[in-house]
C-alpha cells in the first residue's frame, strides 16, 4: 500500500505545528491582539525573521538540493521589497497630497495631483517627474504581479545565459555575486528611478490604515509571513520528495552522468533557480513593510553571503535546517546587536558584543563547516533517530 504524502514527510506536520504554536503564542502575548508582554518591535523582529527563514529555504533549494551556490539571492529579496515599496510609497503619498489639496479654492486635476506626488517622492533626489518604471505604482494588483515577474525574469535571463554556457562551481557563484553588485551600484544612482541611496521609506505606513495602530499591523504581517513560510515549505517538500527532487539531487551529485542519461540538466537548473528567486522576492515583499525602508545597501553582496551562512549553520539539504539556521542566527543577532547583552570586561579589554557579533558568526560558520557539516538540522536528525531507536 502506497504511503500518503504526509506519512512520507512527517517533518511537515511537525514544522507546521511548531510554526503555529510560535505564531499563536506571539499573537496572544503581543500588544496588538494579546496581553502586551511582547513589544511591537519584537513582533516585527519575529515577522522579519520568518521572512528571512523563507529566503533561506529558497536558497537551500538551489544550493542544498541542486548544488548551485548562489551568492546573489538578496538581489531578488531586495527587488521584491522595491516592487511592493513602490505601491506603498505612491499610495501613501497620494493620500497625503490629496488631503493637502482638498482645501484649495479649485479642485486639483489628476495631472496636478500626479505632479505633486512626483515632487514629494523624488524631490529628495532633485526631481519631480515620475519615472516610467512607476507606471503601475498606483495599482496594488499590478505591483504584486511585478513582485513575482521582475525577480523571476531577472533569474530566468541570468540562469538561461549561465546554465546554457555550462558555467558551474565557483565561477557561477562569482557571477551571481557580480549580478547583485551591479544591481546595487545601479540603484545607488539618483537617476535609477528608485531614489538612489535614499531608497523607499515610510513603508510601515499602510495606505488607508491611519486609524490602525502599528501594534496590530505588525501582527497582521507576522501571520502573513508565517502562512507564506508554511505554504512554501509544503510546496517545496512536495517538489523535492518527487521525481523532480530526485533529478535535482542527481544534478548536485553528478551533473554529467544525468546529462548522459538524456535529462535536460540546464532546464531543471533554470526551473529551480527561477522558483527560488520568486520565493525570495515574496520574502522581501513581506520583509520591508515591516522594516519600514528599503535601499540599495540591502542588496550589498555581503547580505547574500549572510544568507549562505544561515543555511550552512542550519544544515543545507534540509528545508527545516535552513529555516532553523536563519531563525537562530537572526534572533541571536538581534539579541547581541540590540544592546541586550552586557559588555564583558576582561580587565585589559572590554568586549562589546555589538562589535564582536560578526566575528562570532564567522567563527561559528567555520566550526560548523569543519566539524558539523549537517548543521543544526543534523542535531534534529540525531534526536529523531534516538527517539525511534
Amino acid at each position: 500500500m502506497e504511503r500518503t504524502f504526509l506519512v512520507r514527510n512527517p517533518s511537515i506536520l511537525i514544522f507546521i505545528g511548531v510554526l503555529a504554536v510560535v505564531t499563536l503564542g506571539a499573537t496572544l502575548l503581543s500588544e496588538g491582539l494579546g496581553v502586551g508582554l511582547l513589544s511591537t518591535s519584537f513582533i516585527k523582529t519575529l515577522g522579519k525573521t520568518l521572512c528571512l527563514c523563507l529566503a533561506a529555504l529558497a536558497l537551500d533549494l538551489v544550493w542544498g538540493y541542486c548544488g548551485i551556490l548562489s551568492l546573489g539571492h538578496f538581489a531578488f529579496f531586495g527587488l521584491g521589497g522595491y516592487m511592493i515599496g513602490m505601491w506603498l510609497m505612491y499610495a501613501r503619498t497620494e493620500e497625503i497630497v490629496s488631503a493637502s489639496l482638498a482645501n484649495a479654492p479649485l479642485p486639483a486635476t489628476p495631472l496636478e495631483i500626479r505632479e505633486a506626488i512626483g515632487t514629494q517622492i523624488f524631490g529628495v533626489v532633485g526631481g519631480s517627474d515620475i519615472p516610467m518604471m512607476w507606471s503601475f505604482a498606483d495599482s496594488l494588483v499590478l505591483q504584486l504581479l511585478l513582485v513575482l515577474l521582475i525577480p523571476g525574469l531577472l533569474a530566468f535571463v541570468f540562469g538561461w545565459l549561465a546554465f546554457r554556457s555550462r558555467v558551474t562551481g565557483v565561477y557561477l557563484s562569482i557571477l551571481t555575486q557580480a549580478m547583485t553588485l551591479a544591481l546595487s551600484l545601479y540603484l545607488f544612482q539618483n537617476d535609477s528611478g528608485l531614489r538612489g541611496n535614499n531608497g523607499l521609506s515610510g513603508l510601515q505606513n499602510l495606505p488607508g490604515a491611519d486609524d490602525i495602530p502599528q501594534a496590530l499591523i505588525s501582527v497582521w504581517f507576522l501571520w502573513a509571513s508565517a502562512v507564506s513560510l508554511a505554504m512554501v515549505y509544503i510546496i517545496s517538500t512536495w517538489l523535492m520528495s518527487g521525481k523532480f527532487g530526485s533529478a535535482i539531487r542527481a544534478i548536485r551529485d553528478d551533473e554529467n552522468r544525468l546529462r548522459y542519461l538524456g535529462y535536460s540538466v540546464e532546464g531543471y537548473k533554470l526551473v529551480v533557480f527561477v522558483f527560488s528567486a520568486v520565493i525570495t522576492a515574496i520574502a522581501g515583499a513581506l520583509y520591508y513593510p515591516q522594516a519600514g525602508i528599503v535601499n540599495p545597501a540591502e542588496m550589498a553582496p555581503i547580505a547574500s553571503i549572510y544568507l549562505v551562512v544561515w543555511v550552512a549553520i542550519g544544515g543545507r539539504g534540509r528545508l527545516y535546517g535552513a529555516v532553523i539556521g536563519a531563525a537562530f542566527v537572526s534572533l541571536v543577532s538581534s539579541w547581541f546587536t540590540g544592546g541586550q547583552v552586557p559588555d564583558l570586561n576582561l580587565g585589559f579589554y572590554t568586549v562589546k558584543w555589538v562589535d564582536w557579533w560578526l566575528v562570532l558568526l564567522g567563527f561559528g560558520f567555520v566550526l560548523v563547516t569543519l566539524y558539523a557539516p549537517k548543521g543544526l538540522g543534523g542535531l534534529v536528525d540525531m534526536l529523531v533517530r534516538r527517539k525511534e531507536a
